[in-house]
């Protein structure tokens, strides 16, 4: 018994360094590898992935969501905002420095216009006006020796039908100055011309430049015309079954072009009666700032027949998943292996009336959306990383 005791001990004595030598000599046995358990609504991605998934963050809206009636139209202006120029008496275009698309003020020279007929006016109202002097002093003299009964009633008649004539005339000449821009106030012997100039009676910009050097222009001749864009006006067709679904004060959103961004307006006006096609014409004021907006550009525009206002998304920042409804919201920023990373939670939302692109949408109570940034674009990608978070998120 003691012999075999000493022989397992013997034997225990020789495996012992073995094993040991085994666990000094051999691979070291790896540790467990810590591996974060991210919460079944969160998926986080890396600054590249952010960029790769075209992110993009926003917030909620307030918008009037409800059924929209689809018109079309041109850009126009009131007559008050549009002017034709004409020269009234015409002549002969001596200068000029405006081409089309030039901004110009109200007041400001247009083009140098000289004519011979001009010097005639001015000549002649110079002339009037020193005769006139004469004439009112006879008229007086003469009124006052026919109350003195020196002169007869006949004198005195054609005395007052000459100074009264010569007021005519000097009126006549003072409107015909002031219609070709020279003030008579100013006219003197001195500073008679055969030049006159031409000025914008708006501010604006000039939509068109008729004119050059040297050439002859008629009474009748369109020289500029300018247009105002400061307050421009929708002028939209609208078949004569829809006219009950419009009034005044009803919101418009409308594009221009292929652009995608949207412009405001406000119905100010309706038509009163019926184009033998069955149509009327709408007019709404343009209320958003719209630099690529012209007078003439065609529009498309949807009309917003319910004013209710409801919280509203772009509709592609809503995605679907099992049957649900999500929106994508930022949660964090934190840091892994000294890698820098983003969350972002999933929020179940219900879905309203769409319109134009926006979706309305509604959440449990408790989640202040107002208060959350959400993915507005990129909302896609971020599903996709969440069912194949092997490929996308860590």
């Amino acid at each position: 018994m003691n012999t075999f005791s000493f022989k397992i001990f013997y034997i225990f004595l020789v495996i012992l360094p073995a094993v040991s030598s085994c666990s000094k000599g051999g691979k070291p046995v790896a540790e467990p590898i810590k591996v974060e358990s991210l919460a079944a609504d969160i998926v986080e991605l890396r600054a590249d992935q952010i960029t790769l998934a075209k992110i993009e963050l926003g917030s909620i809206e307030m918008r009037s969501i409800g059924n929209t009636l689809k018109v079309n139209g041109i850009v126009t202006v009131t007559p008050q905002n549009l002017a034709t120029v004409c020269m009234p008496l015409g002549g002969f275009i001596k200068n000029t420095t405006l081409f089309p698309g030039n901004a110009v003020n109200k007041g400001q020279t247009l083009a140098v216009i000289e004519n011979q007929d001009f010097v005639d006016i001015q000549q002649n109202y110079l002339e009037a006006k020193n005769k006139l002097v004469f004439a009112e002093a006879e008229y007086k003299r003469h009124t006052a020796l026919f109350k003195d009964e020196v002169y007869s009633e006949q004198n005195v008649q054609q005395v007052t039908v000459e100074y009264r004539n010569l007021k005519a005339l000097i009126k006549s000449l003072e409107q015909k100055l002031d219609l070709i821009g020279i003030k008579p106030d100013h006219l003197t012997e001195d500073n008679i011309s055969n030049t006159v100039y031409l000025v914008s009676p708006i501010r604006g910009y000039l939509k068109a430049v008729n004119i050059n050097i040297g050439k002859y222009v008629s009474s009748t001749d369109v020289l500029f015309e300018i247009v105002n864009c400061d307050n421009l006006l929708l002028e939209l067709t609208l078949f004569e079954k829809h006219a009950s679904k419009i009034s005044s004060g009803q919101n418009i959103l409308f594009y221009i072009n292929d652009e995608k961004e949207e412009h405001a307006a406000v119905i100010s006006q309706t038509g009163r009666s019926v184009a033998a096609d069955r149509t009327l014409r709408v007019y709404a004021k343009v209320t958003s700032t719209c630099k690529n907006l012209l007078p003439g550009m065609y529009v498309s525009a949807f009309v917003q027949e319910s004013d209710s206002l409801a919280q509203v998304l772009p509709s592609e920042a809503i995605v679907s998943f099992d049957d649900k409804d999500y929106v994508f919201v930022y949660e964090k920023e934190k840091v892994e292996d000294g890698k820098p990373f983003t969350e972002y939670r999933m929020i179940e939302v219900k879905k309203g009336a769409s319109a134009n692109g926006f979706t309305e949408i509604s959440v449990s109570q408790g989640v202040d959306l107002d208060s959350l940034k959400i993915v507005v674009r990129g909302a896609y990608n971020l599903l996709s990383a969440k069912k194949n978070a092997g490929e996308m998120a860590c």
